[in-house]
């Protein structure tokens, strides 16, 4: 597996990651703990290092989940996860509220370290901004952790590029997490040219667009009732009928390269920056092995301009997030 560096920093991890949230949470009834463990431990095989997860998958089993999978490798992996949320336990994050006050960022320290088994946490990352606490005061709490050796980099989740400016002149920002891909491209206009300036890196999460991506949902898809894709207006069968454009898009660069749309998808957002790490999440092996082939896949400049024309002719269709949940990013 290729390396990358996120921004500046002197954090390398493999192309591509692997986000654990949908072994516990948000995606219908979790698969079997054991499955997982196996699961993660065969990504570390074939090369991943970074680990995303958070406090609030579970709550709090996606980290225990992650914690135990990765022990016996932990020399090998770098681990992210995330506060600010409150949170009780069977209580979505969701449905908690926010929560960035520098005391509460240093328990959440505490119980993840405890969680995840690691002596300090390499990447910690605000999982959203809390308009009610500075973000100064976030960064500054952060760096106290990274003075005592308890957390390693410092990253921001879903904020906006203000937000970033601000935190970064406290405590360096090693990488911003925030939704990239195809069919959310907003993060160009703004984000793209901010982290480049600062050193930041940028790691994509549902970079396959939830699984739409992959060409295997249609609007004849049925989810589970606890699938978080339930209530996402682009998820409607309306939205998903008129949103299989793209999907015919990537197919077709597919079928040319011998390749699927899910690769050619992750493919696409690797050539956008050298420091850029998507962080796909499955809980199968076969699409675990599917998309880090992704990372040997080299569009050229002409493919890039071909899918950039074609799809600039594309009307995506329905928000990324309940009206509630938008209010929550881009601060």
């Amino acid at each position: 597996m290729q390396q990358r560096r996120l921004g500046t920093s002197d954090l390398e991890v493999s192309a591509l990651g692997l986000g654990c949230m949908g072994m516990s949470f948000a995606y219908g009834p979790p698969p079997e703990k054991q499955e997982m463990i196996s699961l993660i431990r065969t990504a570390v095989d074939r090369g991943v290092t970074l680990f995303d997860t958070a406090e609030a998958y579970g709550p709090f089993t996606n980290e225990e989940l992650v914690g135990e999978a990765l022990t016996p490798v932990r020399d090998r992996v770098v681990i992210a996860t995330k506060f600010g949320f409150s949170l009780e336990p069977g209580v979505s994050a969701g449905q908690g509220g926010l929560d960035s006050r520098p005391e509460h960022i240093k328990q959440v320290a505490e119980a993840s370290l405890e969680r995840l088994k690691v002596d300090a946490i390499d990447l910690f990352y605000q999982h959203r901004v809390d308009p009610a606490v500075p973000i100064e005061e976030v960064a500054g709490a952060v760096k106290e952790l990274i003075a005592a050796g308890k957390v390693r980099h410092f990253g921001l989740s879903e904020a906006g590029e203000e937000t970033i400016r601000r935190a970064h002149a406290v405590q360096p920002v090693t990488a911003l997490q925030s939704e990239y891909s195809l069919w959310w491209r907003q993060p160009e206009e703004e984000l793209l040219p901010a982290l480049q300036e600062l050193g930041i890196g940028f790691v994509p999460f549902s970079p396959l667009g939830k699984g739409f991506l992959t060409g295997k949902i249609d609007e004849t898809t049925t989810f589970d009732k606890d699938d978080f894709r339930q209530v996402v207006p682009r998820f409607t069968p309306e939205a998903r009928r008129a949103n299989r454009a793209l999907v015919d898009l990537l197919t077709r660069f597919a079928d040319e390269k011998g390749a699927t749309p899910a690769q050619i998808a992750l493919a696409w957002l690797l050539a956008q920056k050298p420091w850029i790490v998507p962080i796909p999440g499955t809980t199968k092996l076969a699409r675990l092995e599917e998309n880090l082939t992704a990372a040997d896949i080299e569009l050229t400049p002409e493919d890039l301009s071909e899918i950039e024309s074609a799809s600039a002719q594309i009307t995506i269709h329905g928000d990324r997030y309940p009206a509630e949940l938008a209010k929550r990013v881009g601060r």
